[in-house]
């Protein structure tokens, strides 16, 4: 299991929250706590990516390829927030 910042998302992100997801700001459902998509602590493995809340260690996201399927869960996520394009 590898440790990465959530920019490593970024691209598989990318077609569900924006042309630059990273920025995107996660409300934690375990914690409450605010922060972007790129402070989140990432965990993969072969079988896909889990992003955790810092503060918590609640589950926020979770990634999966599986061939040309791609599944995205946003578990712990309780609201997202996206800036609006000027």
């Amino acid at each position: 299991m590898t440790l990465v910042d959530g920019n490593a998302l970024a691209g598989a992100l990318t077609e569900l929250l924006g042309p630059d997801p990273t920025v995107t700001v996660l409300r934690c459902a375990g914690c409450g706590s605010l922060g972007p998509v790129a402070l989140a602590a990432v965990y993969r493995t072969a079988m896909g990516s889990v992003a955790r809340c810092r503060d918590c260690d609640t589950v926020l996201v979770t990634v999966v390829d599986a061939g040309e399927q791609r599944w995205v869960a946003l578990p712990g996520t309780r609201a997202v927030l996206e800036p609006v394009p000027e």
